[in-house]
């Protein structure tokens, strides 16, 4: 049925009619059940939305297309990036953006969020945080794994101390050379705190393992408030820390921290000289100046 109304001249007729609406609630229906049927949510709560936009602004088919795929690949990239990071293990959420710089010394900001790009992570190299504690040694290890995360990588972060207790079940069980495949799998893995808590041979060698297996083949962070010459006394042999350091450092960057404890910020700890290993990028805070931990 078709209604007309006039102006007052009587010359302009103007035809509705009143099987559009329904026409379109027919279609938004049927767009609702597919989108659930491909389980696009995204595309749901946007498509009437961004139809209107289209409508508004003259787009093509393909570019609404465009617009509305996009949304969906969008949420599902942040959904991804969630479900990494909370099947990584972090003790808490930290940022990058939340990172005092001034604090720590005015380390190389320009490095650091160079780093937050995660490009290290797809060139298999390494990242290694030191200094004395409260310095945001874990704090940036965090950030820069929730970084990766977000980039579509698979990360897993712990303490050494938790690595080893993993990898000597999995050697007590038989598995140990699996468990190091299956790890190595992951492009980055962190670990925490080397050097709070001394480790026997044994443990020193399942550490040596763990770096070995991941050697120009994955990503890995290291935080330790102990420097390079004094990992010796972390892993009760020189020779073990040696080459623990030398796979680790061989592609990496090193960021030495400074500054007061955020934790303990009353105490400064003493500032001692202590070598570099040859050929590693040492990030030190200040032109001419050196780490040192207790």
């Amino acid at each position: 049925m078709t209604t007309a109304s006039h102006t007052s001249s009587g010359t302009t007729p103007q035809t509705t009619s009143p099987t559009g609406s329904h026409t379109g609630s027919k279609t938004l229906s049927q767009l609702t059940y597919l989108t659930r049927a491909l389980r696009a949510p995204a595309i749901r709560d946007s498509l009437e939305r961004l139809a209107d936009t289209a409508r508004d602004e003259g787009w093509s088919h393909e570019e609404y297309l465009a617009a509305v795929l996009g949304r969906e690949v969008a949420a599902r990239e942040a959904h991804g990036a969630e479900a990494r990071i909370r099947r990584a293990g972090l003790p808490a959420r930290k940022t990058l953006e939340e990172f005092d710089f001034a604090h720590a010394g005015g380390i190389d900001r320009e490095l650091v969020v160079h780093l937050g790009m995660a490009d290290f992570v797809a060139a298999k190299s390494n990242v290694v945080l030191l200094g004395p504690p409260g310095t945001g040694k874990t704090h940036l290890a965090i950030a820069l794994t929730i970084r990766a995360a977000q980039a579509g990588h698979r990360v897993a972060f712990a303490t050494a101390s938790h690595w080893v207790m993993r990898l000597a079940r999995a050697h007590n069980n038989g598995g140990l050379e699996a468990e190091l495949r299956r790890l190595a799998r992951i492009p980055l893995l962190v670990i925490d705190e080397v050097g709070y808590i001394p480790f026997d041979t044994g443990a020193a060698n399942l550490v040596f393992h763990l770096i070995a297996s991941r050697y120009e083949s994955a990503a890995t962070i290291v935080t330790s408030n102990r420097a390079f010459s004094r990992w010796g006394e972390i892993f009760g042999d020189d020779i073990v820390a040696a080459a623990i350091v030398d796979r680790l450092v061989h592609h990496a960057d090193v960021i030495a921290l400074n500054g007061d404890s955020y934790r303990l910020a009353h105490r400064r700890p003493s500032r001692t000289g202590t070598p570099n290993p040859e050929g590693v990028r040492i990030h030190l805070p200040h032109p001419g100046s050196t780490f040192s931990c207790r």
